[in-house]
């Protein structure tokens, strides 16, 4: 997927993924379908292959997966699971990614932990 902070939002991960539905509208009427299936098909299997073992760990996976079992096919509700954990996927490498800027940022240039660029003996 690359770096995460080209995406400014967690719906574009989802999209450039392939896990969101397309869509037929008109007159102010919207028809959802099948999903995109664009971007890497295996990285979007491994996705719902981690969303089948998330809802079994997750309780509020959990709910969701089965509220939309509910409502619509099985397969329909684990991409919805696959899309959520996709998304919770983004915010955590982007925070991971804010974090570790924020982190070399305020360090002062001699602090210890940073390594200096030239070593001489």
């Amino acid at each position: 997927m690359g770096d995460v902070s080209r995406f400014p939002r967690g719906k574009q991960v989802a999209s450039y993924l392939g896990l969101i539905p397309r869509e037929h509208s008109s007159g102010g009427r919207q028809k959802l379908g099948a999903i995109t299936k664009q971007g890497n098909r295996m990285l979007r299997m491994l996705l719902v292959e981690a969303a089948q073992v998330a809802v079994v760990h997750d309780p509020g996976l959990r709910k969701q997966y089965r509220h939309r079992c509910r409502q619509k096919r099985k397969a329909v509700a684990k991409v919805a699971v696959a899309r959520k954990l996709a998304v919770r996927l983004y915010w955590m490498l982007h925070e991971r990614g804010l974090s570790r800027d924020r982190s070399h940022r305020e360090q002062p240039a001699g602090a210890p932990g940073r390594r200096k660029l030239d070593r001489r003996c």
